[in-house]
């Protein structure tokens, strides 16, 4: 059996997240939806009873995206979890190329494609489809194709039901998930034609948050599990990621932003070390980002 998990929050566009995914194959698959706010939940309540689909909501307690994901691994009942946020839209099939890989007993994980609906002629736009088509894909067909260690994307992932919980202060869930099943002997797979629609920040506010508290979470990783993130760190970025970035533009003005975008990642990896050291609490550093969450 598999269960499609979907992780919401105040998120207007959830009942877009949930169309995407119910006609897809397989047909037989148990829906959980989690949130905290009685309006995302009555969304979700809506559009169960209008499009008679049969939903099991879970009103989580507010503590964060992994208290949310730790409530659904107790009660999911599915052998395969397909993990999910409630601001995105899942391709057509995106489910069946999860799915695909785990005809090999070996693959635990696998991880989607987030592809940026974010217009390219802003900076903000140009820097969301930089980062998720140059770095992210790139780096996980490498590390994939080497059997290496890359974190999934917790936009969209399948994982086998073995994961058990993660700790609840996780700042990179996505992650410590993938982390925990690799370590258990298990295959990473990047499935490429599993896409997933995303809208990233489009103002500096936004963008800061949300990067800050990405990075953060690999700077947890020691902390939370005992080991040191194998996948990023910013030496790593400042040597691999140059000439990716420049690379990537295609006249003056896109160089002239990637250019801004080296220094606005310096930036946040400073930031992200000055809550690590001084101990910064989850809540203080997981904070809503709003522009990510607009479908209009």
């Amino acid at each position: 059996m598999i269960t499609v998990a979907v992780v919401a929050f105040k998120d207007p566009g959830v009942t877009n997240t949930l169309a995407s995914i119910i006609n897809q194959e397989p047909a037989k698959k148990e829906i959980l939806v989690a949130a905290p706010d009685e309006v995302t939940l009555n969304l979700v309540r809506t559009f169960a009873k209008e499009n008679k689909v049969n939903l099991k909501i879970i009103k989580d307690l507010g503590k964060g995206k992994p208290a949310a994901l730790n409530l659904m691994f107790k009660q999911a009942k599915g052998d395969i979890l397909v993990l999910t946020d409630g601001d995105v839209i899942l391709g057509e099939s995106s489910i069946t190329e999860l799915l695909k890989p785990f005809s090999n007993l070996k693959t635990g994980i696998v991880s989607g494609k987030p592809v940026s609906v974010n217009a390219r002629r802003g900076i903000f736009g140009y820097w969301s489809h930089l980062l998720t088509e140059v770095g992210a894909h790139r780096e996980r067909l490498y590390q994939t194709s080497k059997n290496k260690f890359v974190p999934c994307s917790g936009y969209l992932m399948a994982i086998r039901n073995v994961i058990g919980a993660i700790p609840e202060n996780s700042l990179a869930d996505d992650a410590i998930i993938t982390y925990k099943i690799w370590e258990k002997g298990h295959k990473i797979v990047y499935a490429p034609d599993a896409k997933v629609y995303v809208r990233y920040p489009d103002n500096w506010e936004d963008w800061v948050k949300q990067k800050r508290r990405a990075i953060g979470g690999y700077l947890q990783f020691k902390e939370l599990l005992g080991v040191k993130s194998e996948s990023r760190n910013f030496a790593q970025e400042a040597l691999r990621g140059t000439l990716v970035t420049l690379g990537y533009a295609k006249n003056t003005k896109e160089f002239v932003w990637s250019c801004l975008l080296l220094l606005a990642r310096i930036h946040v990896w400073l930031l992200a070390y000055l809550d690590f050291v001084s101990k910064k609490q989850f809540k203080q550093i997981w904070l809503p980002v709003q522009s990510t969450k607009r479908w209009d």
